[in-house]
């Protein structure tokens, strides 16, 4: 269980009493009004931090062909041979083997103590970036950086997913997601920005790139201690009324709104779980595009003949599109209810986006497929997210399934930082082939999927079997 040591008692027995009194009909209990102005006032709360703090690690962990491209290559090689690939490629290891750790770690420190900790650790690996004499020391402090990162995103996930009913969660992931998306998109500008100190306090341009970065993130650290949000039933910003209704509208809606303690018993079944993994490679194929344009959109750009400066200033335009396309397919969805249809339509955005920049001639068309691709890829991102946090109940499983996803997510990043090889520029021709591949297996996955869960639905609907051990519990497909 977590620990109640520092929280309120009246919150943790009301979450108590939630888990022992039967679900009702949603919302039916409370007034209409009453639960929007609630559900908004948590909104406003837990997003706008969460999201400024994630847009900063997608940038801290992106940003190095960006300082690349400002000075780095000349004063430390990182052209050199494979340099570029492995140190962008050094930073997933320890980003993939310690997220389930992290959401350990999580429930045990809580999420102030614990997110603080992961953001201020990031923000002095990126500081110490601004200050490394060769390669070899800029490798330590990416892996670092991984080290860090990788209790922050599945900790989001997992704590954002617990305040909602189930098809209510994709708009708020996709606002968090997208709000990271766009303030990222904009990065490379901000880093031309940076630049431009070039000289300054006897420094190059992309160590100003890190340095300024590298103490923003301090300080967003530091606003996490104070302004973070906690679990529902752990939370000091609602009134007790308030949290009552937060965890009652959860436990109607799937019936685990107190956490579990997680043992080794469950820890083992849930990873038996083969839909977890299908959620993990669903996940690897959504980010593999996402991340191969992170680290290589604005070389793309420079290789489609656009001068150094525009490739920096045409990096924005794409991510402001995904935002909208983002936060449509993930109103629609939850509007529907419905998960793999709209994952479906952003994958064939990707695979389109991917075939036009590959092999059309057109300037203009070449860069109209690089919105497509981070549109879609960017839109699936958060879906993927819901459509796993749809069809789990437990909170020990959705920790455990949200920390084995984020991980196939730096599978992900490996796989672009190791297959969009520089002997392939300007076309990155096995890259985008690589990454096509991605698309067809999400593609397969769903189909199971949805097979499979139609069929068990069926099944659950005549009383044949339980799903999830809820009764009454569907998959949403």
């Amino acid at each position: 269980m977590y620990s109640d040591s520092k929280h309120p008692s009246d919150l943790e027995d009301t979450a108590k009493s939630c888990v022992d009194t039967p679900a009702q009909p949603l919302d039916a209990q409370y007034d209409p009004e009453y639960v929007r102005k609630t559900l908004r006032h948590v909104d406003w709360r837990l997003l706008p931090l969460l999201g400024l703090v994630y847009s900063v690690a997608l940038i801290d962990r992106t940003n190095l062909g960006i300082a690349s491209t400002a000075g780095m290559d000349q004063d430390i090689g990182i052209y050199t041979g494979n340099r570029y690939n492995i140190a962008s490629a050094v930073y997933f290891p320890s980003y993939i083997l310690l997220q389930i750790p992290g959401n350990i770690i999580l429930r045990i420190l809580g999420a102030r103590t614990w997110l603080t900790i992961c953001v201020i650790g990031w923000g002095g690996a990126q500081l110490g970036m601004a200050f490394v004499p060769n390669w070899g020391i800029l490798c330590v402090c990416r892996v670092l950086l991984g080290a860090f990162e990788a209790g922050f995103f599945p900790a989001l996930a997992y704590i954002i997913t617990t305040w909602y009913k189930r098809h209510e969660v994709q708009k708020r992931l996709a606002v968090f997601y997208l709000t990271s998306t766009v303030i990222g998109g904009f990065s490379s500008i901000l880093a031309f920005a940076i630049a431009k100190l070039a000289g300054k306090a006897n420094l190059n341009g992309w160590q100003w790139i890190f340095l300024i970065l590298g103490i923003i993130t301090i300080i967003l650290g530091i606003l996490t201690w104070f302004f973070v949000v906690d679990f529902p039933e752990k939370n000091t910003f609602l009134k007790p009324d308030q949290t009552k209704m937060i965890l009652d509208r959860v436990q109607a809606d799937r019936g685990d709104s107190s956490p579990d303690e997680l043992t080794r018993r469950k820890l083992l079944k849930h990873l038996s779980d083969p839909f977890l993994w299908s959620y993990a490679l669903m996940f690897m194929a959504s980010t593999m595009p996402a991340y191969a344009l992170g680290f290589f959109i604005t070389i793309i750009l420079n290789g489609m003949g656009f001068s150094e400066e525009m490739s920096l200033l045409l990096t924005a335009p794409p991510y402001v599109a995904a935002a909208v396309s983002c936060f449509f397919f993930a109103w629609i969805a939850d509007k529907t209810r419905k998960r793999a249809i709209f994952l479906v339509i952003q994958t064939f955005m990707t695979m389109t986006g991917l075939m036009l920049t590959a092999y059309t001639t057109l300037q203009a068309t070449r860069y109209f497929g690089l919105f497509l691709v981070v549109m879609g890829s960017s839109g699936c991102i958060p879906a993927v997210l819901a459509y796993n946090a749809n069809n789990v109940v437990s909170h020990t499983k959705r920790a455990v399934s949200t920390a084995v996803i984020i991980a196939g997510g730096g599978i992900g990043g490996i796989f672009a930082t190791t297959v969009y090889r520089d002997e392939d520029f300007p076309l990155y021709l096995n890259g985008i082939w690589a990454t096509m591949g991605c698309q067809f297996l999400m593609l397969l996955l769903l189909a199971i999927n949805t097979t499979v869960f139609t069929h068990r639905n069926r099944r659950a609907d005549r009383g044949e079997i339980i799903i999830e051990g809820t009764p009454g519990f569907l998959y949403t497909i």
